[in-house]
């Protein structure tokens, strides 16, 4: 198994190939996970949660559309069925996400990452 950080990428993302790009800067080449191509599962979803130490709605992105249609505002909804929804539309997911070993960061800023990697 490989002890390179993986990182969920969104090669769309602005953050995220920047992200991508300051890691390769830094001789670092990360496993990468496209994850609106292939979604983690609840049970990754959950690890990666606990890794960055947040709650699931910490994860979303709130400025999507589908966090509207979704009715994700109510605060009603419990972690496990916000990381149902983030599993079943990813796009909510927050990116670009590194994750290495036991801890993982959210790039933005991007710099943010390189704090789990000394």
């Amino acid at each position: 198994m490989s002890d390179a950080p993986t990182l969920y990428h969104n090669p769309r993302c602005s953050k995220s190939r920047a992200t991508l790009a300051l890691l390769r800067e830094q001789g670092v080449e990360p496993q990468i996970v496209e994850y609106l191509k292939t979604p983690p599962d609840a049970a990754t979803l959950r690890a990666i949660v606990d890794k960055l130490g947040i709650a699931p709605r910490d994860l979303l992105r709130t400025g999507e559309a589908e966090y509207r249609e979704l009715g994700l505002k109510d605060a009603e909804m419990d972690d496990e069925a916000l990381i149902q929804t983030m599993v079943q539309h990813p796009k909510l997911i927050e990116r670009p996400i590194l994750v290495h070993g036991d801890v993982a960061r959210i790039g933005r800023p991007p710099e943010q990452v390189l704090e789990i990697l000394s």
